[in-house]
């Protein structure tokens, strides 16, 4: 059955339970090519996710002028199990939005931008590997929020061949851990499981907006916060070549926030990488403080160089948060404020979907079921 809703969205552009899917390099009624795909199929179906994506992207949009690309209807089309999905992951997007209304926050435009990594093809199967890379305009509704926002986001696209050379897709993921990018439509759960070593556990913070005032003192603690936040915002996108990556190894979040941290003036405490009150990196090693979720916290309670934070509203430049998704008592993710403003907003930029200046109203608004801690710098 056609899907009303993503149709009445898009227009015509987007009639995909109908449109033909012809792939230029193959003759009519033949299988894609499998050795790999030319120019013109790689340019396929970066336009296919480029059409999804940009889909997703201005159901968020205040002025619902965003661009959405269109598909390219003569060499794609959408499963119906997918349009299914994407029709609900654009709903889930629009109620977002309405709940970011709420908490003061709207965005004006946006760019999306997709290039293909890499396409493998076993088969009559095609798996595509894209980057996303999305800015969107801050409506300026308090007057004070940052210009932009912005994310690099990876995806893993789904193509099947089908009778007379034609590509259908069936799926798309995300590649990323951490938090889901604000145009994410579908966010995952995550899997970690308690820690029960006994070590001291930061309260939960509290989500209310305004918050009481917790002014940061700043120039007395020895570290330089403007700093931590001018290298988070230098390498959220572009990472720094001295450091190794752990995107790979469960997210890079917590070494990108530590790597923020040692600018900003955190000094090294060396001992054995298990043990929990040090804090290190090496050339050919570091310390689980050092990129672990639940270890980093535990260090810095121990070592004093944080204290918690009553709710996440408090936090100034050079505040950490941390999130458990699942609320299982394990923590999940960490990131750095970057930017607040006047009116009490804390930006957040991290690494895992690497993202820039997301306001802590985003990432509620987006896991409202999430547990979250708050830690004063």
């Amino acid at each position: 059955m056609k899907s009303t809703t993503l149709r009445s969205a898009v227009g015509t552009v987007l009639s995909v339970a109908v449109a033909a899917v012809f792939l230029p390099a193959s003759p009519a009624g033949a299988t894609p090519r499998t050795a790999g795909v030319d120019q013109a199929t790689a340019e396929t179906f970066s336009r296919t996710a480029d059409a999804v994506l940009t889909q997703r992207t201005a159901a968020l949009l205040d002025n619902r002028s965003g661009r959405i690309a269109p598909l390219p209807r003569k060499q794609v089309r959408l499963s119906a199990g997918l349009v299914r999905a994407e029709d609900a992951g654009v709903s889930s997007l629009r109620a977002r939005k309405k709940r970011l209304a709420a908490l003061g926050e709207a965005y004006t435009a946006a760019d999306t931008r997709v290039s293909v990594d890499g396409t493998r093809v076993t088969g009559a199967r095609a798996t595509v590997q894209v980057t996303e890379s999305t800015t969107l305009t801050y409506k300026k509704i308090r007057g004070d929020e940052p210009a932009t926002t912005g994310f690099k986001a990876r995806h893993e696209l789904d193509f099947t061949a089908v009778p007379g050379g034609k590509w259908e897709l069936t799926g798309i993921r995300s590649k990323d851990e951490g938090p889901g990018a604000i145009n994410a439509p579908t966010l995952r759960a995550a899997t970690a499981t308690a820690d029960a070593n006994p070590m001291p556990d930061a309260p939960v913070a509290a989500t209310s907006y305004p918050a009481r005032s917790a002014p940061k003192k700043q120039g007395t603690s020895g570290y330089d916060y403007a700093a931590m936040a001018a290298y988070s915002e230098k390498y959220w996108r572009n990472y720094n070549p001295e450091y190794r990556k752990f995107n790979a190894a469960g997210g890079d979040c917590t070494n990108f926030l530590s790597q923020a941290l040692k600018a900003g003036g955190w000094k090294a405490e060396t001992g054995s990488a298990g043990d929990y009150r040090k804090w290190w990196y090496g050339a050919t090693g570091q310390s689980d403080s050092w990129v672990g979720v639940n270890e980093w916290s535990w260090y810095a309670l121990n070592s004093k160089r944080v204290t918690s934070l009553a709710n996440v509203y408090q936090m100034d430049v050079g505040d950490v948060m941390q999130m458990d998704f699942d609320g299982d008592g394990s923590k999940d993710h960490s990131m750095m404020t970057t930017y607040r403003s006047r009116n009490g907003v804390p930006y957040l930029t991290y690494h895992s979907t690497n993202t820039y200046r997301k306001s802590v109203a985003s990432i509620i608004a987006s896991y409202p079921d999430a547990v979250y801690y708050a830690y004063r710098t």
